[in-house]
């Protein structure tokens, strides 16, 4: 298949992009390679799949069945002309501007970028007749929903962030136009997801730079915090299954989740382990935007396209601590 992937860049696009090739795919990458944290490390992830990041960086590289292009979502034109001109067979929608804590900041980059790229992509599809769309959503769309595991079909119509409500109104978005254009979409409810190459904004690897540098971690909510902490692995082989599979006959939402949520204590004492490094901790209150725990129910995943999650907590933190070394001694 040929398939364009935005976010190409980023944690999970990099991820998805490497299997893909892998399976035979021909892949177009795209990415703004924007400053919301270090382009670097966008660059790397790039120069770690082959691509010249001189090259990606001036606006275009290429390295056996990938393809890479600088291009913003946002840029209407410039996505309806790309799709129309190279004619897709699906999308793999993961650009996004991400993050809770930064939406009480700055939030029309989220307006922009999660709503405004993402009509962009599915006008392009229309435009181009692109068969399915794959896209990320997130675990944040649960609000305080005190119900746990989550599962697709609970209440979703309470987001307590900005982000959360992008993420509602993409999901939104995507069955307007299956209704009213018959676009077809797989939508995936990410869950922490954490390992090598992870985010530098995401508690990962904030703890663990903290704890190899001596600084003190502030643990939200007095620790009293679970996550569904979800190995990069994990989540780009349910994102390349789904891409595999026949195109849906309607639009479907699916959680990618590890579905067995520890505490925030007990994720910190794994990491001390693997890094061998104690922690420095301080307790602090609940954030503004932030929910007490998230839990994955995937059922339904596993039952639609038998994925699993292989890599345990242990093995996964070992892997990223071990990157961490290595990517931070080059």
């Amino acid at each position: 298949m040929k398939i364009l992937l935005t976010g190409a860049a980023g944690f999970i696009g990099a991820a998805v992009m490497r299997k893909l090739a892998q399976r035979g795919h021909e892949v177009v990458g795209i990415d703004n390679l924007n400053s919301y944290y270090d382009p670097g490390l966008k660059l790397a992830r790039l120069a770690d799949l082959g691509l010249n990041p001189g090259e990606a960086e001036a606006g275009k590289a290429n390295c056996g069945s990938i393809s890479f292009l600088r291009l913003d979502i946002t840029d209407a034109g410039a996505i309806r002309e790309l799709m129309l001109r190279e004619k897709f067979d699906k999308t793999v929608h993961l650009a996004a501007q991400a993050g809770v804590r930064y939406s009480l900041e700055n939030p029309h980059a989220y307006v922009e970028t999660n709503v405004t790229g993402f009509l962009n992509i599915l006008e392009g599809m229309r435009a181009s007749g692109c068969s399915h769309l794959i896209y990320a959503s997130s675990s944040s769309i649960y609000g305080a929903n005190t119900k746990v595991p989550y599962e697709e079909t609970d209440m979703t119509d309470f987001p307590v962030s900005l982000y959360a409500a992008t993420k509602k109104a993409d999901e939104l978005m995507a069955h307007a136009y299956f209704s009213t254009f018959g676009i077809r979409s797989t939508g995936l409810r990410f869950f922490t997801v954490y390992g090598p190459w992870g985010r530098p904004d995401m508690a990962p690897m904030l703890f663990l730079e903290a704890i190899k540098a001596g600084r003190p971690i502030r643990l939200f909510n007095e620790g009293r915090m679970k996550r569904d902490f979800t190995y990069i692995d994990d989540v780009a082989d349910a994102v390349v299954a789904v891409a595999e599979a026949p195109v849906p006959e309607k639009p479907k939402i699916y959680n990618v989740g590890h579905c067995d949520p520890v505490d925030l204590p007990e994720f910190l004492a794994e990491m001390e382990r693997a890094c061998g490094h104690r922690a420095i901790v301080e307790p602090a209150p609940m954030q503004p935007g932030d929910v007490a725990a998230t839990w994955a129910d995937c059922t339904r995943l596993q039952a639609d396209f038998g994925v699993r999650p292989a890599v345990g907590l242990r093995e996964g933190l070992e892997a990223f601590c071990r990157w961490h070394d290595d990517f931070s001694g080059k």
